[in-house]
């Protein structure tokens, strides 16, 4: 490299060293965010708490005895693991702590058919922390031995003396989702300071659901006040969040889609702190971070009468009703105004079809089925007034011809043609309005009913998530990556039906003026429910599609018995009477609107006029 070369090379390396410190090509640094900070200090003081434990099993027992008092006996010791179970729980404990560690629901399994665990060792965190003499000590912390050990049942015990000892035990019954706990600490008084345990419970929900996102979106911390309310932290919230109750909770529970795990009392927790989080670098396994931490008196622990109970349940109306009061409140079956429909009305038919058989799809296609029946007066009803209109086409024709452009006056005309053949114009809306409320109740039914989790109908592998026939290899957004074949049959149906009804409708929508935006929005909503669907229960969809077809077969009948030239002659029938009779044509809700009406007209014309001499 000559001189040249190398004056040339250091010309351009600072020219470049200078634009990159003038432009700052390089990211900003990141902003400090506290909640990192913290996550970093919990994870160095649990390092620390490991480091410090291996150190206590090398201390002598004599200098541990000086430094902990009688509760140096817990410090050492062997940790073994227990299982109890029953028909339905198979619960992990460990002798180092006392405590619960896993616990599998054995009738349910993951998404990938794998074993299904609320609580997990790597994923649970639990401690329960009191006032000593020696200063505050987690009874979790510490070594126990199995004293009574039972398939349902097993004490564990620190033993001082033959009357001083901790003793924690747990005991299942045969069937069911709660293990009963009971903490005793016999002859220690005097080495307790607090008469309150701090419970705390951190619990990383694992995935075991298809659909990852909905998941998160459901999955939260609920507590249920004395007052009987039940309070919650706002579900789809992805960052860091929490509640304290202001009031006493009879129970707080880690609530995801399908199952809960919970902690319960007959007496009252206080002082309750929780939160939620997403932690965005965790595997994909892991769902959401929750916690809780509360206040719990020495008494209630050691108490049969205030029934401290863990719950590790499937999100089952009936099995979270019979666990305590309000418990079924976890189990979410829509808005406060929607919820009775699908608790007193719905699930009641939904069950009795689930006797019938053990084929969901069939089950669905019976309720679709048994509500179309039960709604046929209204269709029926809101068809005959479309019908109604429809014949009516060619005077309204005629009255549009002749007031032109004047809206008002045009609308005051249709009012008054309707009023003298005894057509209500509101007739055909209130029993559509009618059919609404089981509409949207079937809304937040299907994507939350457990009995439809892994059943399978047609290529839907499982009715409580998306059906897929066809995986992408990238994600559109607002849609995803697959698309859902029961989705698009919903879609197509609400379309064809959409059109159907817009050919019925079309005598008394061509003279609205806001026709266009009426059809088109008829035409879009359907395409937006094809996105927002999509990632949706396909039991719900499949119910949708159903719920079209039936709709339009109904219409279709009813098109074929409905003559519309009798129509026609009722409707000169009416006109005589209520020419014949004039109190009665000047009665109802559609003289009071047509009053109404003119009023308004009469309104526009002065402001006119006054604009005028303006």
């Amino acid at each position: 490299m000559d001189k040249n070369q190398t004056v040339g090379i250091t010309l351009i390396s600072l020219l470049l060293l200078a634009y990159l410190a003038y432009f700052s090509i390089y990211p900003p640094a990141p902003e400090v965010n506290s909640k990192q900070i913290n996550d970093s200090i919990a994870q160095i003081q649990k390092q620390a708490q490991v480091e410090a434990q291996a150190a206590i099993q090398q201390l002598p027992d004599s200098v541990l005895k000086q430094q902990k008092g009688v509760w140096a006996v817990g410090l050492k010791g062997e940790e073994k693991e227990v299982i109890v179970e029953n028909q339905d729980l198979k619960v992990t404990l460990s002798s180092k702590g006392g405590r619960v560690t896993a616990v599998q629901l054995k009738n349910y399994k993951t998404f990938d058919k794998q074993p299904l665990f609320l609580v997990t060792p790597k994923g649970s965190q639990q401690k329960l922390e009191i006032g000593t003499n020696v200063g505050n000590l987690d009874l979790y912390n510490l070594y126990y031995t199995v004293t009574q050990n039972t398939p349902q049942s097993v004490t564990f015990r620190m033993a001082i003396a033959d009357n001083q000892f901790v003793e924690h035990t747990y005991r299942l019954e045969p069937q069911g989702f709660t293990l009963a706990y009971q903490l005793n600490t016999q002859g220690m008084d005097s080495y307790i300071t607090d008469k309150v345990a701090i419970f705390s419970w951190q619990n990383e929900l694992q995935r075991n659901e298809k659909n990852l996102e909905l998941t998160r979106t459901q999955s939260t911390v609920n507590f249920f006040t004395q007052d009987g309310d039940l309070e919650s932290i706002n579900e789809a919230e992805q960052d860091f969040e929490e509640l304290k109750a202001e009031t006493p909770v009879r129970w707080v529970a880690h609530k995801e889609k399908f199952f809960t795990a919970g902690i319960l009392t007959n007496k009252v927790f206080n002082n309750l702190y929780t939160s939620t989080e997403v932690q965005k670098d965790i595997p994909l396994k892991k769902v959401k971070t929750l916690y809780m931490s509360m206040q719990v008196p020495l008494a209630d622990l050691a108490n049969n009468s205030a029934g401290i109970r863990f719950a590790f349940a499937p999100n089952d109306y009936d099995v979270a009703k019979a666990i305590a009061e309000g418990y079924q409140k976890n189990v979410y079956l829509g808005w406060a105004v929607f919820a009775p429909i699908n608790i007193y009305l719905i699930r009641p038919v939904f069950q009795f079809f689930e006797g019938i058989t053990s084929n969901y799809g069939i089950v669905i296609f019976l309720l679709v089925l048994a509500i179309k029946v039960a709604l046929f007066p209204l269709v029926y009803k809101s068809y005959i007034s479309m019908a109604k209109t429809r014949v009516l086409k060619p005077e309204i024709d005629e009255i549009k011809e002749r007031v032109g452009d004047d809206m008002m006056a045009l609308q005051q005309e249709q009012m008054a043609l309707y009023q003298k053949v005894g057509v209500n114009p509101l007739s055909g809306c209130i029993p559509v309005l009618a059919q609404m409320p089981i509409l949207l109740a079937m809304f937040n039914f299907f994507p939350n009913l457990i009995d439809l989790r892994q059943k399978g109908f047609l290529w839907a592998d499982d009715l409580s998530s998306y059906d897929t026939i066809v995986n992408l290899p990238f994600t559109i957004p607002f849609y995803g990556d697959h698309v859902s074949l029961f989705t698009i049959l919903m879609t197509v149906s609400t379309l064809v039906y959409t059109y159907y009804n817009n050919q019925m409708t079309m005598s008394a929508a061509s003279n609205n003026p806001q026709q266009s935006m009426m059809v088109f929005m008829s035409y879009t909503m359907p395409l937006i429910f094809f996105f927002v669907l999509n990632s949706f229960s396909s039991g719900l969809t499949y119910y949708y599609f159903l719920s079209n077809v039936i709709t339009i077969v109904q219409q279709l009948a009813i098109r074929n018995f409905v003559d519309d030239k009798k129509i026609r002659a009722i409707l000169e029938e009416n006109k005589k009477k209520n020419a014949n009779n004039p109190q009665k044509k000047g009665g109802g809700f559609q003289s009071r609107l047509q009053d109404m009406m003119k009023a308004q007209a009469e309104l526009a014309k002065q402001q006119q006029e006054q604009n005028k001499k303006k």
